[in-house]
């Protein structure tokens, strides 16, 4: 590997095929990086030589640390890593902690030994770790001390943030607070972001140094605009590309700083916001919502800025939160394998309802099935090119993500005459019934505008008249009692507002709905029980009820 860094030539030897891997554009002048680049460096190094190393950089209840202090912690790390561990660059490391700081010093160390970070949910049970350790084959696993005890056999690992003598953060204390980061290539591999599972057996996606800063210069710079003031904060994971983004890179690109919380309930989060001065918030749709309806719009109100991803963001969810709060949330789509946001919109550019417009640095395009664009205000797979893409890691999809240099993201949108794209479903969440189509967020958009309802997934379920038929998954408010009148108030709720046909024919009431760490919804799990109950229904001779 000419230029590279890496001794371990592991992930270089599992990108796929030139042919397989999408166009990458870098047309703006701050995509033109140089060849050799630390992303950690530039971060953090950066963000230190225009503001200072006294600048306040990660916050949480019990302190603050300053850049100068997160840049000694990270480099007495990676001299733990290197030094002491015999590490090479190239080498894997699984970091499975929560949002605090030392889980970002680990990250940023890893990076600067030149090593590559596999990030993990820190809830991800047994199964899951050993199925991405199987994937991404680490030589280290570094835990937070409080999710250390179920990880898989074979692969040594380290705790970290705890008292224990043999502790990273004790182990590290008496080691030289500079470290001189690997020179790394601009293209070498410094991210393998697993997928977050709403599709069933995750993939790891190869993101390159570049790439890091590349969301930071494209969606933050453009859309965001962040300021050096700025205090974010959210829920998504560190673990998870949208958190990794939001919660450290693009602070530190810009000498901001970020107030870290572990976990919060929205009524949690929108205390946070008003006791620490947070000015810019990242979480799901759903949690915007719920602090609305736990009183706390008034928490909110030294808000700059809001942004929603991981889920849809209904029209009505956004017009509730800007009626009640005076804040515009932006609105975006991302994904891990084009590492954060590449639509969106903010400011006077917002239409409620539509995701946004293409960020600067990115192109979109809506195709048919055979790749041909389509007339504006037609239904289509939404495809994605830019300074980011997909590389699976060694894995047969990439060849189904990837298509004439596109990323096609699995989403059905249209766009209007003005640039903006309008989310119509998941592509597999699009349900066909008797020759009609039914967006299934659609109905879950009417769905959550009841007030009874709290959350809700709808998904096809299989029907022996109609092929498939809209099957509801509801999440009752609580307090509110399920049982047939309710199914009959909720179907009769929805016709009244979109068209009859596109009503939840069945209804079920549950608990909760299966989620991914980072809160998406396991929609394919919804329906590996409908298909289940379809099969065990047709097993006892019984006809499918329209």
């Amino acid at each position: 590997m000419p230029g590279s860094a890496h001794v371990d030539t592991f992930c270089h030897d599992h990108l796929p095929p030139v042919e397989q891997q999408p166009e990458f554009l870098f047309d703006l002048p701050e995509l033109r990086y140089p060849d050799r680049l630390n992303c950690a460096d530039v971060l953090l190094a950066g963000a230190i030589h225009r503001f200072g190393a006294d600048r306040p950089c990660l916050r949480t209840t019990g302190g603050t640390w300053t850049y100068g202090e997160l840049s000694a912690h990270s480099n007495r790390i990676a001299h733990v890593l290197v030094d002491d561990l015999g590490l090479v660059p190239g080498n894997r490391v699984l970091l499975r902690g929560p949002n605090n700081p030392w889980t970002v010093a680990a990250w940023l160390a890893i990076v600067k030994a030149g090593l590559v970070a596999v990030t993990a949910m820190p809830l991800l049970r047994v199964r899951e770790i050993t199925e991405l350790v199987g994937i991404t084959r680490p030589a280290l696993v570094l835990a937070d001390h409080r999710f250390a005890d179920d990880l898989p056999p074979g692969v040594p690992h380290l705790r970290y943030g705890g008292d224990a003598p043999d502790d990273l953060v004790a182990r590290s204390a008496s080691k030289a607070d500079s470290f001189a980061s690997v020179d790394t290539a601009a293209d070498d591999v410094v991210l393998l972001a697993p997928t977050s599972g709403t599709t069933g057996r995750p993939k790891a996606t190869m993101h390159y140094h570049r790439d890091v800063l590349a969301s930071a210069d494209t969606f933050a710079r453009h859309v965001l605009k962040p300021e050096p003031d700025d205090v974010f904060a959210g829920t998504p994971p560190i673990g998870f590309t949208f958190g990794l983004g939001g919660l450290v890179v693009f602070p530190l690109r810009f000498g901001a700083s970020a107030f870290l919380v572990e976990r919060a309930t929205p009524g949690e989060l929108a205390d946070v916001v008003a006791e620490h001065g947070v000015t810019v918030l990242f979480t799901a749709p759903t949690a915007y919502k719920a602090m609305l309806a736990a009183g706390k719009a008034v928490s909110l109100r030294g808000l700059r800025r809001c942004v929603s991803a991981g889920e849809h963001l209904p029209a009505t969810t956004w017009e509730l939160f800007h009626r009640a709060t005076g804040l515009r949330i932006i609105n975006g789509i991302g994904g891990t394998e084009l590492l954060h946001i590449f639509i969106a919109s903010a400011d006077d550019d917002i239409r409620p309802g539509a995701t946004g417009r293409v960020v600067p640095g990115y192109r979109a395009a809506v195709l048919d099935d055979d790749g041909a664009p389509v007339p504006d205000g037609t239904p289509g797979r939404l495809a994605v090119r830019g300074p980011t893409g997909c590389r699976y890691l060694a894995d047969a999809r990439q060849a189904d993500y990837v298509r004439d240099g596109w990323n096609l993201t699995g989403d059905t949108y249209l766009r209007d005459a003005d640039g903006y794209f309008w989310f119509q479903a998941r592509s597999d969440d699009m349900i066909v019934s008797a020759g009609y189509n039914i967006a299934g967020p659609e109905v879950e958009a009417v769905l959550l505008d009841h007030p009874d309802v709290a959350e809700t997934a709808v998904v096809a379920a299989p029907d022996a008249d109609r092929g498939s038929v809209a099957h509801a998954f509801v999440v009752l408010r609580e307090g509110v009692a399920a049982g047939p009148e309710k199914v009959a108030e909720l179907q009769a709720f929805v016709k009244a507002v979109i068209a009859p046909y596109k009503y939840p024919r069945r209804v079920d009431f549950v608990a909760e709905l299966p989620k991914t760490p980072s809160g998406k919804v396991q929609r394919f799990k919804l329906r590996e029980r409908v298909r289940a109950a379809a099969r065990h229904e047709v097993g006892r001779g019984g006809a499918l009820l329209p």
